[in-house]
């Protein structure tokens, strides 16, 4: 369309005001004080471009964060909370299956607890002591929220301190972990059942080649 062609009716009347800024080297359209704005634009700025692209991630990372609450209001605790509270009841959990189907709940709540593990040793506190204090605590049910301070690396009730985690990542990352380790015990069973075939093959052929010497001699 051009300039020229342009009617009334193609032309909002909702926008309270339109300006032009020239932002470095290019020339940038505003459009503010709207009745009923429906989208906004937020506008990068950095002194180089690695730092304009990681600022671009983190904005990202924290509308997506607000996108999930919205979508699944859901909450659960930070600082490793819901981590080692989910291994704790997996222990529980194991005492009462008898056998070998015990071991996966035991796997399971160890691999958990080094979200934990990991938040200690990253704040610089004692690893051991203060995972085994954790674990005390959840074993004690002295509550579900206790988790460990980032800042101080000491133990804290998540509740009070505000940290606080979607429900829909948890989930997901839980589930993630177990199906990558459900399809790395699958591709471990195929290939050694492959080499075991394999083998009784060669095996098998070494014999008969045997077999086939001792007749022509």
């Amino acid at each position: 369309m051009q300039v020229e062609e342009i009617q009334e009716t193609d032309i909002g009347t909702a926008c309270g005001l339109y300006e032009c800024k020239k932002l470095g080297d290019e020339w940038w359209s505003y459009f503010v004080e709207c009745d009923d704005p429906k989208a906004c634009t937020i506008l990068v700025r950095g002194g180089t471009r690695d730092t304009q692209y990681e600022l671009a991630r983190n904005l990202n990372d924290a509308m997506q964060v607000a996108r999930n609450v919205v979508c699944n209001p859901k909450l659960l605790p930070g600082g490793g909370a819901t981590e080692m509270a989910v291994a704790q009841a997996l222990r529980e959990k194991a005492k009462s299956v008898e056998g070998v189907a015990q071991i996966p709940y035991v796997a399971v709540a160890e691999a958990l607890e080094v979200i934990p593990q990991t938040l200690a040793e990253n704040c610089g506190a004692n690893v051991i002591r203060v995972v085994t204090s954790l674990r005390a605590k959840h074993a004690n049910k002295e509550g579900p929220t206790w988790g460990i301070d980032g800042h101080k690396g000491t133990l804290a009730d998540m509740a009070e301190l505000g940290v606080w985690e979607p429900f829909v990542v948890k989930s997901q990352t839980i589930k993630t972990a177990i199906e990558s380790a459900c399809l790395l015990l699958r591709i471990d069973d195929i290939h050694s059942g492959i080499s075991r075939k394999d083998k009784g093959s060669k095996q098998e052929a070494s014999e008969q080649d045997m077999k086939g010497e001792e007749h022509q001699s």
